[in-house]
């Protein structure tokens, strides 16, 4: 298949790389040290560029791009901070996305054209202590009481946690039912009564993203806000990640091509034995080897963006892209901190930090264990 971006791409492309070097990588450094997540410079302003409803219709508030362009704005914030590029991926694909594909008229009134819009944040709940890559064990409960649910137990390492307005919360609905039966998807605003936040999780990487634990203490949120039919949530969280992984595939396409860009600029200026360290074969085949692997990782990402943009099955490709996009970002940024050898091992370049970035791609949006689970049962199904 011959595949050219259009003229719309490319200017995406051009206008969110300027923007992320000219806003984003200020400050980047302190705001990675200590841990703080800048609302304005990291959510307010990619509101302005039209980022955070970028996929979604106009008359809710949306750009009306496709899943190419989306991909592309991820891996050019993430390029220069994977912080902010897992901001919008979790905003727009978790937590405004879900409202989009499976919500009624009145909630997408109410919740998706503010998130759109980016006055409010969204995020996505669905982890707990028990219940990581076995989301079908979910302990957190919904229970009806007349017009309202009471919703009792917590979630763990939500992304955009305590930052959020708005967040999709599975809890178990019929608890009767086994494993991935009777869960449900709701609607939670941050303010609503019973719902508080417990721990911020002091991360290895992505270190200016929050991530918080959610606690629900009979939290009642009207029936309105059932999400999708009820008891029917685990299959709706599914199909969400589906679409999830094509923004951690681009965040992951992004580390690595700015790790990528940092080596080969470091090679043409750095001197070893009165010569550059471009000069020398291994390291030449190195580059050579890394820009193929992001290359084959960019393909696989663009693929499952398209298909997602024309409405075909992209659940196989879109695993396909996260697990090696994620596993590239991991190789990748090892080399380079190789390149750079003691230097890179240092906080004086970026590359240290874009390393400790790499790692939770392999591991968020489900762990790569899990991909492959889902790539092989739709090869063998």
């Amino acid at each position: 298949m011959h595949f050219d971006l259009t003229d719309e791409h490319k200017v995406m492309r051009q206008m969110v790389r300027e923007f992320a070097e000219k806003e984003i990588s200020p400050g980047i450094q302190e705001r990675d040290e200590s841990e703080y997540f800048d609302r304005t410079i990291m959510f307010d302003r990619l509101a302005e560029l039209g980022l955070t409803g970028i996929v979604f219709p106009e008359k809710y508030g949306g750009a009306e791009a496709d899943y190419i362009s989306y991909a592309i704005a991820v891996e050019e914030l993430s390029r220069v901070c994977a912080s902010t590029g897992v901001t919008l991926s979790a905003h727009l694909s978790l937590g405004a996305n879900p409202i989009y594909e499976f919500g009624t008229e009145e909630q997408k009134q109410r919740y998706l054209k503010p998130l759109a819009a980016g006055d409010k944040l969204g995020a996505f709940a669905l982890t707990e202590s028990s219940a990581g890559s076995d989301a079908g064990g979910t302990k957190t409960t919904a229970t009806r009481d007349g017009k309202q649910w009471i919703l009792n137990g917590s979630k763990i390492f939500t992304t955009n946690g305590g930052d959020a307005d708005t967040y999709i919360v599975f809890a178990r609905s019929d608890k009767e039912a086994r494993k991935h039966h009777g869960i449900s998807a709701y609607i939670v605003e941050k303010d609503t009564p019973g719902f508080s936040f417990g721990k911020k999780e002091s991360k290895l990487g992505i270190r200016a993203s929050s991530t918080r634990e959610l606690v629900f203490e009979n939290c009642k949120i009207p029936e309105e806000n059932l999400l999708g039919t009820e008891n029917e949530g685990f299959k709706l969280g599914m199909m969400t990640l589906d679409g999830g992984r094509i923004g951690i595939a681009a965040q992951a396409l992004g580390i690595a091509q700015g790790a990528f860009d940092a080596a080969v600029q470091y090679m043409k200026e750095r001197t070893q034995f009165n010569k550059p360290l471009s000069a020398f074969q291994a390291l030449q085949f190195k580059i050579a080897d890394m820009a193929t692997q992001i290359e084959a990782a960019r393909l696989l990402i663009y693929q499952s963006a398209y298909k997602a943009s024309n409405k075909q099955s992209f659940g196989k490709e879109s695993a396909m892209a996260k697990m090696y996009a994620s596993d590239v970002a991991m190789q990748v940024t090892t080399d380079v901190i190789q390149i750079f050898g003691g230097y890179g091992f240092t906080r004086d370049f970026p590359v240290e930090r874009m390393f400790r970035d790499a790692k939770i791609t392999q591991i968020y949006e489900g762990t790569n264990e899990i991909q492959r689970i889902v790539i092989s049962s739709a090869l063998l199904r």
